[in-house]
């Protein structure tokens, strides 16, 4: 499977805001978008958990032609912490419940709007893989924090 790229993100933003989902970008594929030099193999959402939303995720992932099975479509209605689809055109992962992040709505508030897509905050991308305690998040932590002090820097937020 290809890296995650600008284009998966447009197709994404694309579907999804016709849909209405509510997502953000987060993991490295949101770090990416605030311009972190890096890459990641596929695309992490931050998805709100609600039946309303769960339904229009589903809807919108067909429509970007990821071949749902009945117990995925039913994981992601329901809201469950971590879908992982490699049945599409990339390789995607929903996130209902990251580690290090306690609500959508607080994550939500303090988002970055990256030309239309909306991101996490640096710092609660930091938070979530400072939290999972995953080794190949330990190994990118010290380049992330370094970024992250590059950005707010030039951002100020």
């Amino acid at each position: 499977m290809p890296a995650f790229d600008y284009r998966q993100a447009v197709e994404i933003h694309r579907v999804f805001t016709r849909h209405q989902c509510h997502y953000l970008f987060i993991g490295k594929s949101g770090a990416l978008l605030l311009g972190f030099p890096d890459t990641t193999q596929d695309a992490d959402l931050f998805v709100e958990r609600s039946p309303e939303n769960g339904r229009r995720l589903v809807a919108a992932l067909r429509e970007l032609g990821f071949a749902l099975t009945d117990t995925q479509a039913a994981d992601i209605e329901r809201g469950k912490d971590f879908v992982q689809l490699n049945n599409g055109p990339f390789d995607l992962d929903l996130v209902f419940a990251p580690d290090g992040i306690e609500r959508f709505e607080d994550a939500w508030q303090r988002h970055i709007d990256v030309e239309g897509f909306p991101v996490c905050h640096i710092d609660d991308i930091i938070a979530s893989k400072e939290a999972a305690r995953r080794e190949k998040d330990r190994e990118s932590l010290p380049r992330l924090r370094a970024f992250r002090d590059y950005w707010l820097r030039q951002h100020g937020t």
